[in-house]
C-alpha cells in the first residue's frame, strides 16, 4: 500500500512541476482510496506544502505578490467550513464528496477556457479564493477554482504557476492546522516513519521528472494528461465511497 502511495506522489509531483498545479487533483483521489478520505487528505496536504516550496524557490521572481494577497485572503476565510467538512463528514460521505468537488472543479476549468471574456477587479479574486479555500481544506484540491480565475482574468501561464506556489503554502498550511485542531488527530501516527522518507523521495524523484518533461511537452499536452487522470481517479474515489 505504501508503494502504490508513492507511486501516486511521484505522479502528482510531476504534474505540479509542469502545470504549476495538480498535484491534489492527480494523487489526492488515490491517496484517500489508499489512506482513507480524512487521513489521506492530511497527507495530501503535507506533501504540498513541502513541494510548493521546492517549486517557489526556482519561481520566486515569478511570483506577483499584489495578486496573491487579492486571492489568500478570502482563501484563509475558506479553510475554517472546508476544514469543518472534512472532520466531521463520515468517510463514505468524505470520498464521495471529494469525488464530486473534484469533478465540478475540473468541469469549471474545461468550460471557463472556452469563453473569451477577461474579468477584472477584486470580486473575481475574491470569490476564486473562498472557493479555492474551501476545496483545499476539504478535498486538498484548490487548483481548479483558481484555474478557473486564471482563465477569466486571462492570467497569463508563468505568473499564475509562480505566484500559486507561495498560495498553496499558506492555504494548505493553515487547511492542515485547522484539520487537526479539530479532529484532534496527530500527524506523526498517520504513517510509520520509513513511509514519510519514502513520500520524500518519491516528491523528489516526481519535481525532477517534472522538470525534465517540462521542456519536452507542450503545456497543453501536460494538462490534458493531468485532466485525464483526475477525472479516472475522482470516479474511482465516488465508486469507493458508494461501496463503502
Amino acid at each position: 500500500m505504501i508503494a502504490l502511495v508513492i507511486v501516486a506522489v511521484v505522479f502528482g509531483a510531476a504534474a505540479q512541476r509542469i502545470t504549476g498545479m495538480g498535484f491534489g487533483l492527480v494523487s489526492g483521489p488515490f491517496l484517500v482510496l489508499l489512506i482513507g478520505p480524512f487521513d489521506g487528505i492530511l497527507v495530501v496536504n503535507l506533501c504540498a506544502i513541502v513541494m510548493a516550496s521546492a517549486v517557489l524557490s526556482r519561481v520566486w521572481r515569478h511570483v506577483e505578490w499584489r495578486r496573491y494577497v487579492l486571492v489568500v485572503v478570502p482563501a484563509l476565510v475558506g479553510v475554517l467550513p472546508g476544514s469543518w467538512l472534512a472532520a466531521t463528514l463520515p468517510g463514505p460521505a468524505l470520498s464521495v464528496s471529494i469525488g464530486l468537488l473534484l469533478i465540478l472543479g475540473l468541469c469549471g476549468s474545461l468550460v471557463a477556457s472556452r469563453f473569451n471574456v477577461s474579468l477584472q477587479g477584486a470580486p473575481p479574486a475574491l470569490v476564486a479564493g473562498f472557493a479555492s479555500g474551501v476545496m483545499n481544506s476539504a478535498a486538498a484540491v484548490g487548483g481548479p477554482a483558481m484555474g478557473i480565475y486564471a482563465v477569466l482574468t486571462r492570467w497569463h501561464q508563468r505568473p499564475f504557476a509562480a505566484t500559486l506556489q507561495p498560495y498553496f503554502i499558506t492555504v494548505t498550511f493553515s487547511s492542515l492546522v485547522a484539520k487537526l485542531w479539530i479532529s484532534g488527530d496527530n500527524v506523526a501516527e498517520l504513517l510509520p516513519l520509513w513511509a514519510w522518507v519514502g513520500i520524500l523521495l518519491g516528491i523528489v524523484l516526481g519535481l525532477t521528472a517534472g522538470e525534465r518533461i517540462s521542456h519536452r511537452v507542450s503545456h497543453e499536452a501536460a494538462r490534458l494528461g493531468v485532466i485525464v487522470i483526475a477525472f479516472a481517479g475522482a470516479v474511482v474515489t465516488i465508486l469507493h465511497g458508494l461501496l463503502a
